[in-house]
C-alpha cells in the first residue's frame, strides 16, 4: 500500500481503492517528522492477528501526506525519542494486538504487544511497556510471537 499510493493523494481516492481506515484519531500533539503537527491520522491495520498496518496524516484539504508502513523495526525506533503517552502510541501505530500485564504485583506493568515481521523475516511481537498505570512508554523490545511457535508441550496458544 505504501509504495502504491502517491504522496498528496486525496483520502477519498485511497479509500476507494483500499477501503476506509479501521482506525482514526486527531493528532493533538506534534509527532516526529515534518508535517505531522495536528490534523487527522488514519490507519489501516490488520491487528490483532495480522502483522501489518499502514498510516497517513490527512491535511485540512483532505489529502494525505504519504502512506507509510507502521509496524517495522525502523518505525518502532520512534518510541525511543521523547515522551510517548498511550494516546500518542495508539495514534502513531494503531491499536495493539494484545494488552496485558507482566511482573510481580510490586512491579507490575501494562504491556501493549504489536504483531509484526521483525526485520521483515521473523514472526514477532513488539512489546511496548506502558508503566504501572498504562499511561506512557517506559521501554520496548521485540520478541517471538507465541502464536507462531510450535506447540511442543501440548498447551496450545493462549
Amino acid at each position: 500500500m505504501a509504495a502504491r499510493v502517491p504522496p498528496g493523494a486525496p483520502l477519498t481516492q485511497v479509500e476507494a481503492e483500499y477501503g476506509r481506515p479501521n482506525f482514526t484519531c486527531e493528532r493533538t500533539s506534534p509527532g516526529p517528522g515534518p508535517g505531522r503537527e495536528g490534523g487527522q491520522r488514519v490507519i489501516w491495520t490488520q491487528q490483532p492477528l495480522g502483522q501489518y498496518a499502514w498510516g497517513a496524516n490527512v491535511g485540512p484539504d483532505g489529502r494525505i501526506d504519504r502512506v507509510e508502513r507502521l509496524l517495522t523495526d525502523e518505525h518502532f525506533k520512534l518510541l525511543s525519542d521523547g515522551d510517548w503517552p498511550a494516546d500518542r502510541v495508539r495514534c502513531e501505530f494503531g491499536p495493539p494486538a494484545i494488552i496485558d500485564q507482566v511482573g510481580l504485583p510490586s512491579v507490575r506493568q501494562v504491556v501493549w504487544s504489536y504483531r509484526y515481521r521483525e526485520n521483515d523475516v521473523w514472526n514477532s511481537l513488539m512489546y511496548v511497556y506502558m508503566g504501572r498505570d498504562g499511561d506512557r512508554v517506559t521501554r520496548h523490545h521485540p520478541g517471538p510471537d507465541p502464536m507462531y511457535e510450535e506447540d511442543r508441550f501440548g498447551i496450545g496458544w493462549m
